[in-house]
């Protein structure tokens, strides 16, 4: 599992004008290049150490200079979470940024939280994505709203959902960083659960739907959110909104879920909506090991 990415792969992400991948995996850290800095998150100092080292080595054999190196703790309990620090570079410099993946630009912010802004094992989802050209795209848990992007940018309508305001106006600032209008496209603070009878009594209907929840969230009114729990009453809320044929991403990062329990799930989802549907995966990413990463599934429902 102790890997850097090869000099090969390395080239083969800038020719497909990427620059926003991991390039490095082991059971105590993982290291990620976006743009023109580094991020590495360890679960101990030693773990740390050991990366910055490999780091080292790395960079001199594929040739990059990294302007800044941050580091991020990885807790155990997520209100333990915290923003990345700086380990090397201009400490006066911005903590904003911008990464390319495939074309597309993309806003990183080390300052806003545990996370930077965009999800790099989403990397194969967004590109299927648009080679679906949808017509009306339902992203929620939007977060910033990179789904949105790659939607619009095929032309499609969007409406992105997620109960931070300030994720959605890093949101929209996506669109601008891609030259795209907001003109048919809409951005809603709300608690998603709440959202989608909403939309099915508006009589709303999606050709594909991105359903990308977190383990563990407080909802509206400190609801409680727990992925295991509830992910078949999120997909079959979704079912209701998704026109024939219609293509609908289910993702999680919940260790308990793993593909066959995402199949399990829309299996018995479909079954109570009486819809057919039919699976599909999108190809390994090359920059995770086996197992690393969101587990994901697309379900195309007729």
């Amino acid at each position: 599992m102790n890997r850097w990415l090869s000099p090969e792969m390395f080239a083969a992400f800038a020719a497909e004008q990427t620059n926003a991948h991991r390039v490095f995996t082991s059971p105590q850290s993982w290291v990620e290049r976006l743009g023109e800095d580094v991020l590495i998150s360890h679960k101990s100092d030693a773990a740390r150490d050991e990366a910055l080292t490999g780091l080292r080595e790395w960079t001199a054999r594929v040739g990059f200079a990294p302007a800044r190196i941050f580091a991020r703790f990885l807790p155990r309990q997520n209100a333990e979470r915290v923003s990345p620090v700086l380990l090397a570079g201009d400490p006066a410099a911005t903590l904003e940024s911008v990464v390319l993946e495939r074309g597309l630009r993309y806003g990183i912010a080390f300052n806003a939280g545990y996370a930077s802004g965009l999800f790099i094992d989403q990397r194969e989802n967004r590109s299927f994505l648009r080679t679906l050209a949808p017509r009306r795209l339902l992203n929620t848990f939007a977060y910033t709203c990179s789904f949105s992007v790659v939607g619009a940018q095929a032309g499609a309508e969007t409406l992105s959902l997620d109960l931070s305001k300030k994720s959605l106006d890093r949101g929209r600032a996506n669109f601008g960083l891609n030259g795209l209008a907001l003109d048919g496209h809409r951005f809603l603070a709300d608690d998603v659960m709440d959202v989608l009878p909403r939309l099915q009594r508006r009589g709303e209907t999606f050709d594909v739907l991105i359903l990308d929840p977190p383990t563990f969230s407080l909802g509206a009114g400190g609801r409680r959110w727990r992925v295991e729990d509830q992910i078949e009453d999120l997909l079959r809320l979704a079912l209701e909104l998704a026109a024939p044929p219609a293509w609908i991403l289910l993702s999680t990062n919940c260790t308990k879920l793993d593909r066959p329990a995402l199949e399990r799930a829309a299996r018995y989802a479909l079954k109570v909506a009486r819809r057919r549907g039919e699976f599909h995966a999108t190809p390994a990413l090359p920059d995770f090991p086996a197992g690393e990463g969101a587990r994901t599934l697309w379900l195309r429902v007729t």
